[in-house]
């Protein structure tokens, strides 16, 4: 039986977003306390299929985490998968290209980083800033960047096929609780290194990124490479939703231990 929550966050392929109308204080009708108690428990069934993914080597799951500034990339990376085998999860970090980075495609990168089988990649940022920051910023022209919608669905589609399956997730925050993240980062001494003066010129071009998230999403969810919109503004209700998200990919991978060798019930070790 399909989530019913994971259900509500998919962009269908084929349909047109629109992020107003997706609310980013939306509950669900939960409590905090028993949201945070089911993260737990979830994370545990979660813990057994990455084990059953690892021994299993035979698929890979790639999660793609996009967001405006201070809507938790790092804190869902610290919730989510943090009762996961470190051995077989790999999260990456996409800075400005610099080096050989900037000397490749904008996807090379990127297929550099993808996970392997038995394992699981998470990108904190990705392949799509090639057509949001670059956009908004224009950093290239738009006969380019438009182009690379095509791209990214090929890239993706690639993958999928070789054995990768990829799960797409956007935090939808607030304008109002991103201000208010913003402010407590730089009123903690511990936090502030966290906040650029680039955040606010980005803040100040929200509705240039809406419409660059909006149809970068909806140009590029498919049914081999969906994309969630999860409501960031409670960070419980965050940390749940992804952990659905997680658990919904890989129960549709279906990854199983591999026998063991015969004869090894009952046997005692001498």
């Amino acid at each position: 039986m399909a989530d019913r929550i994971v259900s509500r966050v998919l962009v269908k392929p084929d349909t047109r977003l629109n992020l107003s109308r997706r609310n980013p204080g939306e509950d669900f009708g939960w409590k905090k306390a028993t949201a945070q108690e089911e993260t737990a428990k979830l994370g545990l069934q979660l813990d057994l299929l990455q084990s059953k993914l690892y021994a299993d080597s035979k698929h890979a799951l790639l999660v793609v985490l996009q967001a405006r500034d201070a809507a938790g990339k790092d804190g869902v990376i610290r919730t989510v998968f943090a009762g996961l085998n470190p051995a077989s999860v790999k999260v990456t970090s996409f800075k400005v290209p610099a080096g050989r980075e900037a000397m490749q495609d904008y996807l090379w990168r990127c297929h550099m980083a993808a996970p392997g089988k038995g394992e699981i990649g998470v990108f904190n940022r990705s392949h799509y800033e090639d057509v949001l920051v670059v956009r908004v910023r224009n950093l290239a022209p738009e006969d380019r960047w438009r182009k690379r919608f095509h791209h990214i669905r090929e890239f993706e589609r690639m993958l999928s096929d070789e054995g990768t399956t990829i799960v797409k997730i956007f935090l939808n925050i607030s304008a109002e609780e991103q201000r208010a993240r913003f402010q407590d980062r730089i009123d903690d001494p511990n936090q502030r290194w966290k906040f650029r003066s680039a955040d606010l010129e980005d803040r100040e071009m929200w509705d240039a990124y809406t419409t660059a998230y909006e149809q970068a999403i909806a140009q590029t969810s498919t049914a081999q490479a969906p994309w969630y919109v999860v409501p960031a503004d409670r960070k419980w209700v965050r940390n749940l939703v992804v952990t659905r998200i997680l658990l919904d990919a890989l129960g549709c991978i279906g990854p199983e231990f591999p026998p063991s060798e015969e004869n090894l019930v009952g046997l005692q070790v001498p």
